[in-house]
């Protein structure tokens, strides 16, 4: 009479890599088309003032920023200390508001023009006077919607 002998497996199965770049490609694909870039560089400081009635913003597409504080370290050798307007991505004057809010409404359509907000993102160090200035010349535009941003929190 024959005997049989167990086949005994000591090793266990390598796992097969061989879809693993695939899978990863995949995932990098995924992120770069989901994930949305920062727009613009915060050139200018930012300690936003708190504030007890907070709202958040609905569509951010349709939001214009307006920065304002004193520039960043990396700019003080070009630009000083004092306090400057940043638009997108570059400083700029009161007077280039108009042109900046006209370029904004060029980027959308007819009917989302109606519904933009130009939201102004103010220093807590930022005088008072520069942030009429500015708004002044966002309602000769008829930039009318303006908020501002904030931190929640106890504003005293």
């Amino acid at each position: 009479m024959a005997k049989f002998k167990k086949d005994v497996v000591t090793e266990t199965p390598e796992i097969s890599t061989t879809s693993l770049p695939d899978i990863i490609f995949m995932l990098i694909f995924f992120f770069m088309v989901t994930t949305s870039m920062r727009e613009s560089t915060i050139m200018v400081e930012q300690r936003l003032p708190h504030a007890s009635e907070v709202k958040k913003l609905d569509n951010k597409s349709l939001i214009s920023y307006v920065n304002m504080g004193a520039p960043l370290k990396a700019y003080q050798n070009l630009f000083g200390t004092n306090t400057r307007i940043q638009l997108n991505d570059k400083f700029a004057g009161v007077d280039d508001i108009q042109d900046f809010i006209a370029s904004e409404r060029a980027q959308r359509s007819e009917n989302d023009q109606k519904l933009m907000t130009t939201a102004l993102r103010v220093d807590e160090k930022v005088k008072m006077g520069l942030v009429t200035d500015v708004k002044q010349a966002l309602r000769r535009v008829g930039a009318l919607k303006i908020s501002y941003l904030t931190v929640k929190g106890n504003p005293f």
